[in-house]
């Protein structure tokens, strides 16, 4: 169930040594799960808010799902918000994912956290500048079938090889890495 409690359980249990950026983003998202009053909520700007993140593999496990985000015209992992239907807190990058770019997952009842990143988002028209406090979630897709929504510009298969030419950050590329490990 989505609970603060739950969450930090789940938060806490990411151990990867060598992902110094995780690790530096694990302690500020537990600070926000301990002290902020609505830490799942979009309109918490101050310190932030908890976002999900789907990390989809390829049916041969050798690629990753990107979008090109519309706002932001970046290459990026779908993901988004978290949302009061969300039973758990992985339901919301899996939603995200599904609504995003139309990808059939394979069954999972817990995914692996791949990795945890804290960044800005700049300010628009209706929100100041916040925090996103983003939980990347691992899934892998039972096939190559993509479909691009309005919320995006672009959906993409991405080898390892072409993550330079999508500029996709180090936060991505460990999570991916932590992926096709597990």
């Amino acid at each position: 169930m989505l609970t603060v409690q739950h969450v930090q359980a789940v938060v806490s249990s990411y151990h990867d040594t060598s992902d110094g950026q995780s690790l530096k983003s694990q302690e500020l998202i537990l600070m926000l799960l301990q002290h902020a009053p609505e830490p799942f909520s979009r309109s918490q700007f101050t310190p932030g808010h908890i976002t999900c993140t789907g990390l989809v593999l390829s049916p041969d496990r050798e690629r990753v799902l990107l979008v090109h985000h519309g706002r932001l015209d970046r290459w990026l992992l779908p993901g988004g918000h978290v949302e009061p239907q969300d039973e758990w807190i992985w339901d919301g990058a899996r939603r995200e994912v599904v609504e995003e770019t139309s990808v059939e997952l394979h069954p999972v009842a817990v995914p692996l956290l791949a990795s945890m990143d804290v960044h800005g988002i700049p300010t628009n028209a209706r929100e100041p500048y916040h925090l996103h406090h983003d939980l990347k979630f691992a899934f892998r897709a039972a096939h190559d079938e993509i479909r691009c929504s309005p919320e995006s510009r672009a959906v993409a298969w991405a080898h390892p090889d072409e993550f330079d030419r999508y500029a996709l950050p180090a936060s991505i590329r460990h999570a991916y890495r932590r992926a096709i490990l597990a």
